[in-house]
């Protein structure tokens, strides 16, 4: 099984994803982390907790969920782009054992995935305690804290590239793919968190168990402000077990939708 997945790491460094993957996390991570602290949460509209608040450490950590996209559509692109090239046909040609293709592609994009996830994590803390650092503010939360939120993010990173590549296989059309997941993520998600009695469904959405994962949400804070009503979020244990269960349902139908349909 070595076999295969190194041969799509390979594969995968032949792409542009590897080129593009390094800068989008640092803007997911780092860039987006340092405009947030640099601007201040106080000056958000609500106002939010600032970053000497452990609250508003939470809320800036927070932000980088809403990136998860990125790391979704590489993981897409993972298994779309062989079927919109038709190279899928001889890939299925050279290893006759499909579920064996899928499982590597699963295991070579969860490895990329976290790498993304950890370089996410290392900018974003860089530029938490940078940005902190050139206002003149103290980070509200302890180190140990930090670290443990940025652990969560990173990981979920990880687990969304795996959710792309599971809905890549289920569709398999590329275009279809990326707005489906483009739809859901910043659409659907964000309408349902928003309307009173459906919104305590986003709890166990993606969305809010990554948002779980910080203990604090754009989204539910933007819905109590709007409607007053705002959804609980679970706790980040609970939050982390409910989005790898999404993560290994998308790996279970990568690999089982390619047996039951023809590749063309």
């Amino acid at each position: 099984m070595t076999r295969p997945i190194r041969a799509e790491l390979r594969r995968l460094l032949t792409t542009p994803l590897w080129k593009w993957g390094p800068f989008a996390a640092l803007a997911s991570g780092g860039l987006l982390t340092a405009a947030c602290v640099l601007i201040g949460p106080e000056r958000f509209d609500p106002p939010m907790p600032g970053i000497g608040t452990d609250a508003g450490v939470r809320l800036v950590l927070s932000m980088i969920g809403l990136t998860v996209l990125v790391p979704a559509l590489f993981g897409a692109l993972a298994v779309t782009a062989e079927y919109r090239h038709g190279t899928i046909a001889y890939t299925f040609l050279f290893e006759p054992r499909r579920h064996r293709v899928l499982a590597a592609k699963l295991a070579a994009y969860a490895l990329a995935g976290t790498a993304y996830g950890l370089l996410t994590a290392l900018s974003a803390a860089a530029a938490l305690y940078g940005a902190a650092a050139v206002k003149g503010v103290d980070v509200g939360a302890a180190p140990g804290t930090v670290a443990g939120l940025l652990a969560g993010l990173g990981a979920a990173m990880a687990a969304y590239t795996v959710i792309g590549v599971g809905l890549g296989a289920l569709l398999r059309n590329q275009t279809a793919t990326l707005l489906v997941l483009g739809a859901y993520l910043y659409m659907v998600e964000h309408l349902l968190a928003l309307v009173p009695g459906v919104n305590h469904a986003y709890a166990f959405l993606p969305g809010g168990a990554t948002a779980a994962l910080t203990g604090s949400s754009l989204m539910t804070a933007a819905a109590a402000e709007t409607t007053g009503s705002a959804a609980a979020l679970l706790p980040p244990v609970l939050g982390g077990a409910v989005l790898l269960a999404y993560a290994l349902a998308a790996a279970a139908a990568a690999v089982t939708a390619p047996m039951l349909r023809d590749v063309t």
